[in-house]
This record gives structure tokens, C-alpha cells and sequence, in this order.
């Protein structure tokens, strides 16, 4: 037992490095889509709008969710983003496509967020906050330790494969899968929180936005 944090402070001294920069690569994703907001025309704005509205619509006339369906679409979204890391780790040359895939969902966060916000004031906060912060508040911790793994392991075959240093791959690959695994877990109860309980708040906050202006 008196290994253990020993281990998880060799771990962090080691990765710490990795994380704050794809950290601030996931932020500067965020702060990109944020911006891509205030680049939208009026048109683009409008219709976004028009989708959102209809939407809105349905969720307050109470249309019912498929919540097994909705559970597995949203599984097997989350664990696809995961499976293309873990794949990108196991070659070099996926290297840069994790770091890719980190920025691109920061976009996808700060776009949401931000046009939701620019349209709809405090309410949009609001429903951001019950449609996708929580469920980020998991899923985003999940991809950045499973970039640091995959990018972890991409340098350890560089090293091995490249550099000629005389490295066992059996132990590494056994513990980047089981890591991967573990985060895969996770997801389940992101795919939970999704699928059923976030349809419940977006019931609660719609007729806010309805009523918005």
C-alpha cells in the first residue's frame, strides 16, 4: 500500500509535462469554437436557431426519448472517440491525430457553449449546464488520460522501434490497454447520464428558453 502513492507521484512527475499541454490544447480548442460563434452571419446564426427552436419544441411537448436507444447511440459515439486514440497510440504516425482529436473536441465544447450562451443569455448557461458540462465534467478527463496514455506509448515505439533502445513491449502494451479499458468503464456512466438523465433537466429548463426575449 505505501507504494501505491509513491507510484501515482513517479506517474505524475513523469506525464505531468503531457498533460498540461494537452490541457491547454483541449482549452485552446474551447476558446476557438467560442470564437467561431462571433464568426457566424446572421443567416448561420438564424438557422442554428431555427434547429435549436424546433428541438426545444419537441423536448416541451414532451416527446418521448428512446432511452435504451439513446444509451447506445451515445456508448457507441463516446467509445468510438475512445477506440480512434487507443488506435492513434499504437502508431507513430497517429501521434499528431490524438492531438487533433483533443483540440477538435475542445471546438465542439466551446462552439456548444458559446452559441448557446450568445443566443439565449443566462438561460443558455443554464441549459449548457444540464445538456453538457456534466457530462464533460467525466468525459473530458477520460480523453485527456487517454491521450497521455496513447501519446505515451507512441513515444515508447519511437523509442523502441526508432532509437534502437532495447525495450520489452509486452508490459507497456498490457498496461496502456488496461488503462484504456478501465477509462472505457467511464463511459458508461457518461452514456448514462446522457441518454437518461440529461433528457429529464432539458425538460425542466426548455420552457425557459421558449419563453426567451
Amino acid at each position: 500500500m505505501s507504494d501505491l502513492p509513491r507510484a501515482m507521484r513517479n506517474y505524475l512527475k513523469e506525464h505531468l509535462p503531457l498533460y498540461v499541454f494537452v490541457s491547454v490544447l483541449f482549452i485552446t480548442g474551447v476558446i476557438f469554437g467560442a470564437v467561431i460563434v462571433q464568426a457566424l452571419t446572421l443567416e448561420q446564426k438564424q438557422e442554428l436557431s431555427r434547429h435549436l427552436g424546433n428541438f426545444f419544441q419537441l423536448i416541451d411537448q414532451g416527446s418521448e426519448f428512446d432511452g435504451k436507444r439513446s444509451f447506445l447511440q451515445s456508448l457507441m459515439m463516446n467509445l468510438k472517440w475512445l477506440a480512434l486514440i487507443w488506435l492513434f497510440g499504437l502508431s507513430v504516425i497517429g501521434l499528431p491525430l490524438i492531438l487533433i482529436m483533443d483540440f477538435v473536441k475542445g471546438v465542439f465544447v466551446g462552439f456548444t457553449v458559446g452559441f448557446m450562451v450568445g443566443e439565449y443569455a443566462w438561460k443558455g448557461m443554464l441549459f449548457a449546464l444540464v445538456s453538457v458540462v456534466p457530462q464533460n465534467l467525466l468525459m473530458i478527463p477520460v480523453l485527456l488520460i487517454c491521450s497521455v496514455s496513447a501519446i505515451s506509448f507512441a513515444v515508447y515505439l519511437i523509442k523502441h522501434r526508432f532509437l534502437k533502445q532495447q525495450l520489452g513491449t509486452s508490459v507497456p502494451l498490457a498496461q496502456y490497454m488496461g488503462t484504456s479499458l478501465s477509462l472505457a468503464i467511464i463511459l458508461f456512466g457518461v452514456s448514462f447520464y446522457e441518454a437518461l438523465l440529461s433528457p429529464l433537466l432539458m425538460k425542466w429548463v426548455t420552457p425557459m428558453l421558449l419563453s426567451f426575449g
